[in-house]
């Protein structure tokens, strides 16, 4: 009688201590996948932040071109730490002029348009946004 009592409780507590055991690795690995998709989230909203300085300063030099010649159009690109941008200045006639921007770090692309209405005797944005595409 002993003997059958002790099998059946080393029974149920081995059953116990796999059971626990089971809960603490999916609660372990539940944690760990947490982790790991929270780290590719935060690395997303970086390069998509960069992506935009970049896709800003492409459209800054792009600016500075029109300052430097009021009647250039033309494309241009930078470099810059781990991403690139473009740049296209267009003419909509007159002084009206069109800087579109992108830039690119890692597989995010941000693209601005800026809009300008006048470029004689200063630089006049009349808007500087955010596109899905050009």
């Amino acid at each position: 009688m002993k003997t059958e009592f002790f099998s059946q409780s080393g029974f149920v507590t081995l059953v116990s201590t796999l059971i626990v055991g089971a809960v603490g690795l999916a609660i372990t690995v539940s944690v760990i996948m947490l982790g790991l998709a929270s780290s590719r989230t935060s690395f997303a909203g970086q390069q998509s932040t960069q992506a935009r300085l970049l896709a800003d300063a492409c459209a800054e030099e792009g600016l500075q071109q029109i300052r430097d010649l009021t009647a250039y159009t033309g494309t241009g690109s930078l470099t810059i730490g781990s991403g690139t941008c473009t740049y296209t200045v267009a003419s909509q006639g007159g002084e009206n002029r069109t800087v579109s921007a992108s830039g690119v770090v890692g597989t995010v692309t941000r693209r601005v348009v800026v809009t300008l209405t006048a470029i004689n005797p200063s630089l006049t944005v009349s808007s500087w946004q955010e596109v899905g595409t050009f």
